[in-house]
């Protein structure tokens, strides 16, 4: 069996792998498609006579072009998104919004937000040796740094998906348990479930970017907060619940990539204020963790 075959062969055993890789990276599967189409291409020209493990330098490979990719984008900053409409931007106009949605709930869009907002070279070193388990050794010449400098790449970027809470721990968890209520009923479209959450005077604050409007706008009242909230069961599908500034919220992520938060007031199980940010500016400067288990 010649180099190419075997190495055809391995890198059909290993798709799944290298696949999840990449989206890991890009956080969109048909970046990841592309992505793998182009390390194949890399991968068929060179010389792996003396490679060993074809596994692990196949990674590498997927890994140097996702790097590419995220500087490239980085310099560039473009979005094919729309803005907030009810299908969450819609994934991508020619994607699965339903594919994405399944991809990023399999690895949490928490965590697509927290790696999109770090360097490319600290999601790399975190997504290759936190997730993957590729030794630092490997990671740093694919980022012309040291293994020690590699290593505080990923420590910083395990710092940022941690995220940081001021709430004790059975706080957190009532409060987590109400937020996951919400989203559970808003994806289920389930009326009855949203109001026996919401206090009967809650009140929500969107800003500007939300629908958008002129101004501000300002919801009253149980039942017709429960309506808003059905009527974006769409953004439902790209939410999750995440730490923003240290509190329990819902995120909403498209492509990992964050659009829309809602943070919430809660007191006594119930909520009693909602506020949606959905200005770009205001969600720059929020911090995003990732809520255990």
């Amino acid at each position: 069996m010649d180099d190419l075959t075997s190495l055809a062969e391995q890198f059909e055993r290993d798709r799944d792998h290298l696949k999840a890789v990449a989206y890991r990276m890009l956080g969109s599967a048909s970046e990841a498609d592309d992505a793998l189409q182009e390390s194949w291409l890399r991968a068929d020209r060179a010389d792996i006579g003396d490679v060993e493990n074809l596994t692990g330098w196949l990674t590498t490979v997927v890994g140097r072009v996702c790097l590419n990719i995220l500087r490239a984008r980085r310099t560039r900053r473009e979005d094919p998104l729309d803005t907030y409409g009810d299908r969450a931007g819609g994934a991508e106009e020619d994607g699965d919004p339903e594919q994405e949605a399944l991809l990023a709930d399999s690895v949490g869009l928490a965590l697509l937000v927290v790696l999109d907002s770090l360097a490319p070279a600290e999601r790399l070193a975190f997504v290759l040796h936190d997730v993957f388990a590729v030794p630092f050794d490997e990671i740093g010449p694919m980022l012309d740094r040291s293994p020690t400098a590699a290593r505080q790449l990923a420590s910083r970027a395990r710092r940022r998906v941690k995220g940081r809470t001021a709430l004790p721990d059975a706080d957190l968890t009532r409060r987590r348990r109400v937020v996951e209520a919400f989203l559970t009923a808003s994806r289920g479209g389930d009326f009855d479930a949203l109001v026996t959450l919401l206090h009967p005077d809650v009140v929500l604050h969107a800003d500007r970017s939300v629908v958008p409007t002129p101004e501000p706008v300002v919801v009253r009242g149980a039942h017709t907060v429960a309506k808003g909230a059905m009527a974006a069961t769409g953004r439902a599908l790209f939410t999750e619940v995440a730490l923003v500034d240290g509190a329990v919220a819902l995120a909403m992520a498209p492509l990992g990539r964050l659009r829309l938060v809602l943070g919430f007031t809660i007191v006594d199980g119930l909520v009693t204020g909602i506020d949606v940010v959905a200005d770009p500016d205001r969600l720059r400067r929020l911090e995003i963790g990732v809520l255990d288990g």
